[in-house]
């Protein structure tokens, strides 16, 4: 927080090299604005412990030194603070303990579950990830110019910044994408994605930062792929072939999936980069993009009180 109001000072300071008739108009705005991210910052209501996932299927076992934020309240964020279409999907997000949704040089994970069907492990170690990476990087031309027309950037896949790895007895995948949007821009974007198996589908965690922040997130891995679990009936090993729908893809299509197709998904993912790294004078100065020239009373009234999900232990694994 020290920071960002850091920042604001600055940009007031900036604001007073406009002309006078100008001044008061980007101040007044300026104010506002700075008003609506503190008024945010302190509605949001965090949560440690044992948490229920809305709908019981999963839970989090949130340790000392990260924070959760429910379903509802993350919906805000995505929808109201970055002016992404809403989520529905979306059950909820997890931060490090001293990030939040405009924290310079921090991530979140947003957590949301594909009703996929049971995603068959057989083929997982024997995929060459190194050829798939191949293969994504020259299929980009066509799917980029789809997006183009669409009115998005191009996105470039730089690379793997963490390569797939899969741990067959937890049925945990996870791995990192290096990213570029558009042309002419130097930074680069880091994705992480984790994949927990279960019995009808796949609990998702996708984390995003500008590059820079991949030595942070590889710090907090081991313990963010520990936190995520199935609940009893829903897990991998509770499948029953009679009644489970099967998926249409194993675990080499979860890493290649149609991942620069997912426009909207994208779209929000490039939003939040620019404002975690470009900084918050972007969103503060000038900022309109971020906000949309919303009327910050009646969004702030809108910040969702938290509803707990429970604390009940799911059973054992």
């Amino acid at each position: 927080m020290k920071k960002m109001f850091a920042w604001a000072f600055s940009a007031l300071l900036l604001s007073l090299n406009c002309k006078a008739g100008e001044t008061d108009s980007a101040t007044a705005d300026l104010v506002a604005q700075i008003n609506f991210i503190d008024s945010v910052t302190t509605a949001m209501r965090y949560e440690t412990g044992n948490i229920i996932l809305q709908g019981g299927m999963a839970s989090l076992k949130v340790p000392a030194g990260f924070k959760y934020l429910n379903a509802q309240q993350s919906q805000f964020v995505i929808n109201k603070v970055w002016g992404n279409p809403p989520r529905p999907d979306v059950l909820g997000m997890l931060f490090p303990e001293n990030g939040n949704p405009y924290a310079e040089s921090s991530y979140a994970f947003i957590i949301s579950f594909d009703e996929v069907g049971f995603v068959k492990d057989e083929d997982a170690d024997e995929i060459d990830y190194k050829g798939m990476l191949k293969e994504i990087q020259e299929s980009e031309k066509d799917i980029n110019a789809e997006r183009v027309k669409e009115g998005y950037d191009a996105i470039h896949l730089v690379g793997w910044a963490q390569s797939p790895f899969y741990d067959k007895n937890r049925k945990v995948l996870h791995w990192a994408k290096e990213l570029k949007f558009g042309t002419g821009n130097d930074e680069h974007v880091l994705n992480y994605d984790v994949r927990v198996l279960g019995r009808k589908g796949v609990l998702s965690l996708n984390a995003v930062s500008s590059i820079s922040g991949l030595p942070l997130v590889k710090e907090h891995i081991t313990e963010v792929l520990a936190m995520p679990e199935f609940t009893a009936g829903n897990r991998y090993k509770d499948f029953d072939e009679s009644t489970d729908n099967i998926a249409a893809y194993t675990i080499g299509g979860l890493v290649a999936g149609k991942i620069l197709m997912k426009v909207g998904f994208w779209a929000m993912i490039l939003k939040f980069w620019k404002l975690i790294a470009g900084g918050l004078i972007a969103a503060l100065y000038g900022g309109r993009k971020f906000f949309n020239g919303r009327k910050k009373k009646e969004e702030v009234a809108l910040v969702p009180a938290n509803e707990t999900g429970g604390n009940d232990d799911p059973a054992a694994v």
